[in-house]
Protein backbone atom coordinates (compact mmCIF):
# COMPACT_ATOMS: atom_id res chain seq x y z
CA UNK A 1 0.00 0.00 0.00
CA UNK A 2 0.90 3.64 -0.44
CA UNK A 3 0.20 6.58 1.86
CA UNK A 4 0.16 10.00 0.25
CA UNK A 5 0.62 13.49 1.70
CA UNK A 6 0.28 16.62 -0.44
CA UNK A 7 1.87 19.99 0.22
CA UNK A 8 2.55 23.24 -1.58
CA UNK A 9 -0.90 24.69 -1.92
CA UNK A 10 -1.70 28.30 -1.12
CA UNK A 11 -2.99 31.63 -2.36
CA UNK A 12 -1.55 33.09 -5.54
CA UNK A 13 -2.51 35.84 -7.95
CA UNK A 14 -3.66 35.04 -11.45
CA UNK A 15 -0.67 34.45 -13.69
CA UNK A 16 1.42 33.16 -10.83
CA UNK A 17 2.90 29.74 -10.17
CA UNK A 18 2.80 27.04 -7.52
CA UNK A 19 4.44 23.66 -7.21
CA UNK A 20 2.57 20.92 -5.44
CA UNK A 21 4.36 17.95 -3.96
CA UNK A 22 3.04 14.56 -3.00
CA UNK A 23 5.19 12.50 -0.68
CA UNK A 24 4.52 8.79 -0.69
CA UNK A 25 5.38 6.18 1.86
CA UNK A 26 5.61 2.55 0.96
CA UNK A 27 8.30 0.66 -0.85
CA UNK A 28 6.20 0.03 -3.93
CA UNK A 29 5.75 3.69 -4.91
CA UNK A 30 7.89 3.31 -8.03
CA UNK A 31 5.49 0.70 -9.42
CA UNK A 32 2.45 2.98 -9.22
CA UNK A 33 1.18 5.32 -11.88
CA UNK A 34 0.31 8.59 -10.18
CA UNK A 35 -2.19 11.31 -10.82
CA UNK A 36 -3.36 14.71 -9.69
CA UNK A 37 -7.04 15.49 -9.40
CA UNK A 38 -8.90 18.58 -8.24
CA UNK A 39 -12.29 19.46 -6.88
CA UNK A 40 -13.73 22.96 -6.94
CA UNK A 41 -16.62 23.98 -4.68
CA UNK A 42 -19.89 22.57 -5.94
CA UNK A 43 -18.20 20.55 -8.67
CA UNK A 44 -17.19 16.95 -9.11
CA UNK A 45 -13.60 15.84 -8.71
CA UNK A 46 -11.80 15.94 -12.03
CA UNK A 47 -8.61 14.47 -13.42
CA UNK A 48 -5.81 16.99 -13.97
CA UNK A 49 -2.63 15.10 -14.86
CA UNK A 50 -1.14 11.63 -14.78
CA UNK A 51 2.28 10.05 -15.03
CA UNK A 52 3.36 6.51 -15.73
CA UNK A 53 5.33 4.58 -13.11
CA UNK A 54 8.55 5.13 -15.05
CA UNK A 55 7.91 8.82 -15.62
CA UNK A 56 8.30 8.48 -19.37
CA UNK A 57 4.69 9.18 -20.22
CA UNK A 58 2.48 11.99 -19.00
CA UNK A 59 -1.01 13.15 -19.84
CA UNK A 60 -3.19 16.13 -19.01
CA UNK A 61 -6.70 17.39 -19.17
CA UNK A 62 -7.08 19.93 -21.94
CA UNK A 63 -7.62 22.93 -19.67
CA UNK A 64 -4.13 22.66 -18.15
CA UNK A 65 -2.06 21.58 -21.14
CA UNK A 66 0.87 23.89 -21.66
CA UNK A 67 0.53 25.34 -18.16
CA UNK A 68 0.91 22.38 -15.78
CA UNK A 69 3.68 19.79 -15.66
CA UNK A 70 3.60 16.54 -13.72
CA UNK A 71 6.84 14.82 -12.80
CA UNK A 72 8.12 12.28 -10.32
CA UNK A 73 11.28 11.36 -8.49
CA UNK A 74 11.09 7.70 -7.56
CA UNK A 75 14.28 7.95 -5.48
CA UNK A 76 12.49 10.49 -3.28
CA UNK A 77 9.08 8.81 -3.46
CA UNK A 78 7.60 12.10 -4.59
CA UNK A 79 5.42 13.31 -7.42
CA UNK A 80 5.11 16.97 -8.34
CA UNK A 81 2.70 19.23 -10.13
CA UNK A 82 4.22 22.46 -11.42
CA UNK A 83 1.45 24.92 -12.13
CA UNK A 84 2.19 28.04 -14.16
CA UNK A 85 0.01 30.81 -15.56
CA UNK A 86 -2.60 30.05 -12.96
CA UNK A 87 -6.15 31.20 -13.51
CA UNK A 88 -9.00 31.80 -11.04
CA UNK A 89 -10.74 28.74 -12.46
CA UNK A 90 -7.84 26.61 -11.24
CA UNK A 91 -9.00 27.26 -7.68
CA UNK A 92 -9.74 23.91 -6.07
CA UNK A 93 -8.57 21.33 -3.59
CA UNK A 94 -5.88 19.30 -5.32
CA UNK A 95 -5.47 15.62 -4.59
CA UNK A 96 -2.65 13.24 -5.30
CA UNK A 97 -3.66 9.69 -6.17
CA UNK A 98 -1.88 6.40 -6.74
CA UNK A 99 -3.03 3.80 -9.24
CA UNK A 100 -2.75 0.27 -7.94
CA UNK A 101 -1.00 -1.81 -10.62
CA UNK A 102 -3.22 -4.77 -9.82
CA UNK A 103 -6.63 -3.10 -9.88
CA UNK A 104 -5.52 -0.35 -12.27
CA UNK A 105 -7.71 2.03 -10.30
CA UNK A 106 -6.74 5.12 -8.35
CA UNK A 107 -7.15 3.37 -5.02
CA UNK A 108 -4.91 5.56 -2.88
CA UNK A 109 -5.56 9.22 -2.12
CA UNK A 110 -4.00 12.02 -0.16
CA UNK A 111 -5.92 14.44 2.03
CA UNK A 112 -5.74 17.28 -0.49
CA UNK A 113 -4.19 20.73 -0.54
CA UNK A 114 -6.05 23.97 -1.25
CA UNK A 115 -5.05 26.12 -4.20
CA UNK A 116 -6.68 29.53 -4.46
CA UNK A 117 -6.04 31.83 -7.41
CA UNK A 118 -7.18 35.41 -7.02
CA UNK A 119 -8.07 37.62 -9.97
Amino acid sequence: QVQLVESGGGLVQAGGSLRLSCAASGRTFSSYAMGWFRQAPGKEREFVAGIRWSGDSTYYTDSVKGRFTISRDNAKNTVYLQMNSLKPEDTAVYYCAGKDPTTRNYDYWGQGTQVTVSS
